[in-house]
């Protein structure tokens, strides 16, 4: 593990040689949600990994959180870490964090993977949902906030397997001002839209078949919006696609770099 800046968590696997690839995760996640994919890609590429701040070993401190300071924290990990042009690869939340990114400074990437994710900013039903989990963590605690969230973001074929019952003990590990914080800054985020037709660089857009927070219909406008991109079904997966179908998002992922990314 590698501390950056505000004591962000941060892990890198690869020859730094080759081609970096930053991997963010969603909520209320950790950067282990990730650990098939870099398993597999760091042979070729150069992946790094860290735990958005308030969440995993990433510390909370007073939680007041923007979505403005993830994208900050996102910009100090590739100065601090000296990233040539990295492919930017966000899920959800941390497509959000993508997104805003990439719309601040394309030049400084040279692709991005955007999975199971939205452009639009939290319209009133949603921005009321996140007020409502912010509620019943006050009231009834975080482990009934994560069990009660967390099953809408995976397929039900995918409950009753291993990696679903340890997702939901990790993000438990989370501090209940870093979830809260979190909720904060999505509901808060600005939307990314009207940027999308301005994207240049390649875009390899990513959604589980049974994705229900962020579905295929959704996914797809976004795509075409975007002059560069290529869009893709993860079959049997729900919102989070690389960790229930590991085999399809990793040959996906890697036939998109081995075209997009190398030149």
């Amino acid at each position: 593990m590698v501390k950056i800046k505000n004591n962000l968590a941060t892990f890198i696997k690869g020859d730094p040689k080759n081609i970096p690839i930053v991997f963010v995760h969603g909520f209320p996640f950790d950067h282990k949600m990730w650990n098939n994919q870099i398993e597999e890609l760091s042979k070729e590429y150069f992946c790094i990994s860290y735990d958005i701040r308030g969440l995993g070993e990433s510390p909370s401190n007073e939680g007041q959180f923007t979505m403005e300071m993830f994208v900050d924290d996102l910009q100090e990990i590739i100065e601090t870490l000296k990233l040539d042009r990295p492919v930017l690869c966000g899920l959800s939340m941390g497509g959000y964090i993508a997104l805003r990114t990439i719309e601040k400074s394309e030049s400084s990437f040279r692709a991005a993977i955007l999975c199971d994710t939205k452009s639009e900013a939290d319209n009133k039903e949603t921005k009321v949902k996140r007020a409502e989990g912010i509620k019943k963590i006050n009231g009834q605690g975080i482990e009934k906030y994560v069990n009660d969230f967390v099953p809408s973001c995976f397929a039900e074929e995918s409950l009753p397997k291993s990696f679903y019952k340890e997702t939901i003990e990790r993000s438990l590990i989370s501090s209940l001002i870093g979830v809260k914080g979190c909720l904060l800054a999505m509901a808060g985020r600005t939307d990314t839209t009207e940027y999308l037709s301005k994207i240049k660089i390649p875009v390899l857009v990513i959604c589980g078949e049974k994705d229900k927070l962020s579905p295929p219909h959704v996914m797809k406008e976004m795509a075409d919006k975007i002059s560069d991109s290529e869009f893709q079904i993860i079959p049997g997966a729900g919102h989070i696609s690389p960790l229930e179908n590991p085999e399809a998002t990793n040959k996906t992922i890697k036939d998109f770099l081995s075209r997009k990314a190398r030149k």
